[in-house]
């Protein structure tokens, strides 16, 4: 089996897809964008708060690799409920996780990723959507 083969598993490549049920919302307040220095790829992420600023609509648009656009499903998956302290401190365990000095973050269906840890230059792309949503939720100009 082929790296690339082991990387891009029927499971990415499904959430890969799924990514394009949560299309980005211009309308939504909270607007974020990032970009991975190592391979290119962006995503734009659109997010909604409600009480105590928790999200409660997400989409997102990604010119990315099918890791990064898997990412951004899972991402889209659980971000509902959560809080700017909450996903900052999700970043913080992934990039700990990807290093290979922490555990897994408790994030939903961040195992199908596991594959691409071995693979450096995709842990920016793994990172897209939480630096986005830090992104969007740092503009003071985005507030309602």
């Amino acid at each position: 089996m082929s790296a690339v083969t082991r990387l891009y598993t029927p499971e990415i490549l499904a959430l890969a897809v799924e990514l394009a049920g949560a299309p980005l919302d211009p309308a939504m307040p909270w607007q974020g964008r990032a970009r991975s220095a190592s391979c290119g790829s962006t995503l734009d992420l659109s997010l909604d708060l409600g009480e105590g600023e928790r999200v409660v609509a997400s989409g997102a648009r990604a010119q990315a690799c099918a890791i990064g656009q898997a990412s951004a499903a899972l991402f889209l998956r659980g971000v509902k409920g959560r809080d700017r302290a909450e996903l900052d401190a999700t970043r913080a365990a992934l990039e700990q996780w990807l290093a290979g000095e922490g555990a897994m973050p408790d994030w939903p269906g961040l195992a199908l990723l596991d594959p691409a840890r071995a693979f450096p230059g995709r842990h920016g792309a793994i990172l897209l959507p939480w630096n986005a949503a830090l992104d969007a939720l740092s503009r003071s100009a985005n507030r309602r």
